[in-house]
């Protein structure tokens, strides 16, 4: 974040005001004929100069004034045209004009010179031409160099306010192209995924259909797993329905919850993996990227255990707290502490959706057999 300089240089541009009135005001007080309106011009001159940046065209005519004025009237030397120049310097700087300011200020320093020039030649006729000359050309170069110092300085901060412009039109523009192609990338594997899983789910889903239509109609009596594989085929294609709508479209569709947990149990008990669920504390609505991932962690974990735990039970605790919602699986099937399980894919893909929504996951064999999956979910929405 850059410093705003304008919005809060007041403070040291009334402190330089100060300190130059305070010096101009001693060097008069050494001066002879020094009245109450020389300190007045010398005042309003150099105090003018603390809101040299709000009103620098205002400023640089008051200051001219009042210094030329206590140039004439006290015969000073050529000092006190700082005040003047730094004027100068602030209405070519910060003024709206530029053009306007820089005529402006020419005036105002050939208002002064003459008036320098007058003084001059008053107090001393018979100073020599040179020395004029010599005095005229060094206020000339002064008055000069604060028009160009200031006319500087504006271009440069002109040009480092387009540095920071195309810096941060560069930043959305490749924002937008990485939005832009994650998009195409999103559509790319939603066409993947629907030419090769839903083809292959859609000839699993019909083939079980028409099996366990054979059996009815025949009058056998339809196998469990027949049951669980058309049932668990017409679940996959909603899942895979679910995930290319989430693919093509940037908004994140509802998805599983953990209102669906109660069909996956069973699902999962037909296939051969008893479970049961307990639910403690306060049930109440959590964000959905809450939901959707304490559902994904549930399915996750109780497709390992149908497929490694051999003959077992399972069970599903969700507990909810003030703050987060605790979901563990619970199997008491082979694996050990002694042998345990190698971590595939599953578990990675736990550990991230987990680790995306700030929370913890813990997975291990059981002391006396079975493995324990435990997700702590922050439920405040994070989004």
């Amino acid at each position: 974040m850059r410093f705003d300089l304008k919005g809060h240089a007041t403070v040291p541009d009334a402190v330089l005001g100060l300190v130059l009135a305070v010096v101009f005001s001693a060097g008069a007080a050494t001066a002879p004929g020094i009245g109450p309106s020389s300190y007045a011009a010398i005042a309003v001159g150099c105090l003018a100069l603390a809101v040299r940046r709000r009103a620098p065209t205002l400023v640089l005519l008051v200051t001219t004034a009042c210094m030329l004025a206590y140039t004439v009237g006290a015969e000073p030397a050529q000092a006190a045209a700082f005040p003047v120049m730094i004027a100068v310097y602030s209405a070519v700087r910060y003024g709206r004009g530029r053009r306007h300011a820089a005529v402006i200020s020419a005036i105002a320093g050939a208002a002064f010179l003459a008036g320098s020039l007058t003084a001059s030649l008053t107090a001393d006729a018979a100073q020599p031409a040179q020395a004029l000359v010599e005095r005229t050309i060094l206020l000339m170069g002064w008055f000069l160099a604060a028009g160009v110092s200031g006319t500087v300085s504006r271009h440069r901060q002109a040009y480092l306010e387009q540095a920071e412009q195309r810096a941060a039109e560069a930043e959305r523009t490749r924002e937008a192209t990485a939005l832009r192609r994650a998009g195409e990338e999103r559509l790319r594997i939603a066409r993947e995924l629907h030419d090769s899983l839903t083809h292959s789910i859609s000839v699993i889903k019909v083939q079980a259909g028409v099996a366990v239509h054979l059996a009815r109609k025949r009058g056998e009596e339809v196998p469990e797993a027949l049951l669980a594989i058309q049932e668990a085929s017409a679940d996959a294609m909603r899942e895979l329905r679910a995930t290319l709508e989430v693919l093509r479209d940037a908004d994140d569709p509802a998805g599983s919850g953990l209102d669906r947990v109660d069909d996956l149990v069973a699902r999962v008990g037909a296939a051969g993996l008893p479970t049961t669920v307990t639910v403690t504390g306060p049930a109440r609505a959590l964000p959905a990227h809450v939901e959707r991932a304490a559902y994904r962690i549930i399915q996750e974990a109780l497709t390992n255990a149908s497929r490694h735990a051999g003959p077992a039970t399972a069970t599903v605790t969700l507990a909810y707290g003030t703050r987060e919602l605790t979901v563990q699986i619970d199997d008491d099937g082979l694996a050990s502490p002694s042998d345990p399980p190698t971590p595939g894919n599953g578990l990675t893909g736990m550990r991230e959706r987990v680790t995306a929504l700030g929370g913890s996951l813990h997975a291990h064999p059981r002391p006396h057999g079975g493995f324990t999956v435990r997700a702590d979910l922050p439920t405040e929405d994070l989004s």
